[in-house]
């Protein structure tokens, strides 16, 4: 492996410091990015990427730094940098490298070698496929305001002084549409996107339906009065609630005092229809990979089964801190920083229902299909107040589109008083859910 090579380089530099522990991580990707508008090429961007970083450990204190060059001045400067960094550093007996691991998960499927070959003018054509699909949706889809391919073939590579040594390469494909449609003076957007470790993953007559259905159904929305209701929450509504959870879930935000769940391990939590957790190896995940950015290998880590709280997700540092190993959490995003704590595929497990069978029974109340503001849910008390649209529902029928509710309530309520788990589980970015339906939300109307 090519990367392995520049460690070398990086760790002879290493050689006869005074050092008491260190770690390298590198990483190199090929980045293109598409855009089409208007049956054109808006937009055209390709870079390659590359970079080294060093944690260096003297004593208890650990230094952090990077260089995006081989030069050997640049990567004098960056060790220097992190021993200087080192020393400074307030001492911390909890500062750890990962030690390495008997056996790492085989995920043959994370990289895809005919990616690299595909020619660029067939990506191209995807793009503006993906367009011309989206405004033949329907005849009041009348313009895309952003039509997106992008893919990345990546390769990262870390290796410390305990002996761990782990290389491991990937790739993606992303489409992404925004449409807009207009009707007896009404216009409303919708978005669809897909994801995949593969070109022949992805697809774009499903992104273009998705986009072009979200945009239409909401038109012609109604405002009903405010009420205390029955409310479904389609699953790229709670994918959202899920992803302002992940914090939470983490033990540096235990230890910190910022978790909704602090103190409530072994509690139940949320309704025991609700089973959350963090798949480190899901199948065609974003976050999926064999080891985290320390090196640890990535698992499966059950979170709440039944309802029940049964942990945290840790990284080597907090969970030395908190006395218990590692779950493979730590993450990177690129060598510019250090290995911080993150989920990596947080997701509630599907239950059994049908779209129709959350519905039915509902004798008055909501699907709610977007939200606004969600980024504004308090992380630590779990209130939250948000704008929303979606459907008025009765006798368990869709009767009509709905705008400017605004849902409020707490995050820890609206788990335990879910009664229904849809079957359609589905991820946006690092979260996904099924939809789900809760007993009782205050909606507020006009």
């Amino acid at each position: 492996m090519e990367l392995a090579k520049h460690a070398d380089a990086v760790e002879r530099l290493l050689k006869g410091r005074n050092l008491d522990g260190w770690e390298m991580f590198l990483s190199q990707s090929r980045d293109l990015a598409i855009e089409a508008k208007q049956g054109k090429v808006d937009a055209f961007r390709a870079a390659e990427p590359f970079g080294v970083a060093v944690r260096l450990k003297v004593g208890d204190g650990l230094g952090f730094s990077f260089s995006t060059s081989m030069e050997p001045a640049a990567l004098s400067m960056m060790v220097d940098g992190a021993l200087v960094a080192a020393r400074a550093q307030a001492q911390d007996p909890c500062y750890t490298l990962a030690a390495p691991a008997a056996l790492y998960p085989e995920l043959p499927w994370l990289y895809d070698p005919e990616l690299p070959a595909v020619d660029e003018e067939l990506k191209v054509a995807r793009a503006l496929e993906l367009e011309r699909l989206t405004l033949a949706t329907d005849p009041r889809v009348k313009r895309v305001r952003k039509c997106s391919y992008g893919e990345s073939v990546y390769s990262t590579f870390i290796r410390n002084s305990l002996g761990l040594e782990k290389g491991y390469r990937g790739s993606y494909v992303t489409c992404s549409v925004s449409a807009v449609a207009e009707d007896g003076g009404d216009a409303q957007s919708g978005w669809d996107y897909a994801f995949s470790p593969s070109f022949k993953g992805i697809d774009i007559e499903a992104v273009a339906r998705g986009a072009g259905r979200r945009a239409t159904s909401l038109l012609g929305a109604r405002t009903i009065p405010g009420m205390r209701c029955p409310v479904v929450l389609d699953n790229h509504v709670a994918a959202a609630l899920v992803e302002v959870l992940a914090p939470s879930f983490l033990g540096e935000s235990v230890h910190k005092g910022k978790s909704l769940f602090l103190g409530k391990e072994g509690e139940q939590v949320f309704s025991e229809l609700v089973t959350l957790r963090d798949d480190g190896l899901l199948l065609d995940g974003m976050g999926t990979a064999p080891c985290d950015g320390e090196g640890v290998p990535q698992q499966d880590t059950p979170l709440v089964t039944s309802g029940v709280l049964q942990g945290f997700l840790y990284d080597s540092y907090w969970g030395k801190k908190a006395g218990v190993s590692s779950t493979g959490n730590a993450e990177r995003g690129g060598v510019k920083g250090p290995p911080r704590s993150g989920a990596h595929n947080l997701m509630i497990q599907p239950g059994e229902a049908s779209p129709e069978a959350l519905l039915a029974g509902v004798e008055r109340g909501v699907l709610i299909t977007e939200v606004m503001g969600m980024h504004t849910a308090n992380t630590i008390s779990g209130d939250f107040s948000v704008g929303a649209s979606g459907f008025y529902l009765e006798r368990g029928e869709i009767l009509y589109p709905v705008k400017g509710l605004a849902l409020a309530g707490n995050l820890l309520q609206l788990f335990r008083g879910v009664d229904l788990v849809g079957s359609d589980l589905r991820f946006f970015g690092g979260a996904g859910s099924p939809s789900l339906r809760v007993g009782e939300l205050e909606i507020s109307g006009a």
